[in-house]
């Protein structure tokens, strides 16, 4: 079994590290989680803006 755990990325940051840590443990590009993240803002009325924070709250650096 992987040790994978999720967590703040202090490589791939712009704001909090959220979407880097996000597409760290995905192994993916950082820039699909932040365009899919604002995708999900503009489209929703701000509950992206509001689920980046709480994430930014509870995921550990």
């Amino acid at each position: 079994m992987s040790d994978k755990r999720l967590y703040r990325s202090s490589v791939n940051y712009m704001l909090a590290g959220v979407c880097g840590g996000i597409a760290e443990y995905f192994n993916i590009d950082p820039t699909l989680i932040r365009l899919a993240w604002i995708i999900l803002t503009c489209m929703n009325c701000g509950t992206g803006i509001v689920a980046y924070i709480i994430a930014a709250i509870v995921i550990p650096k």
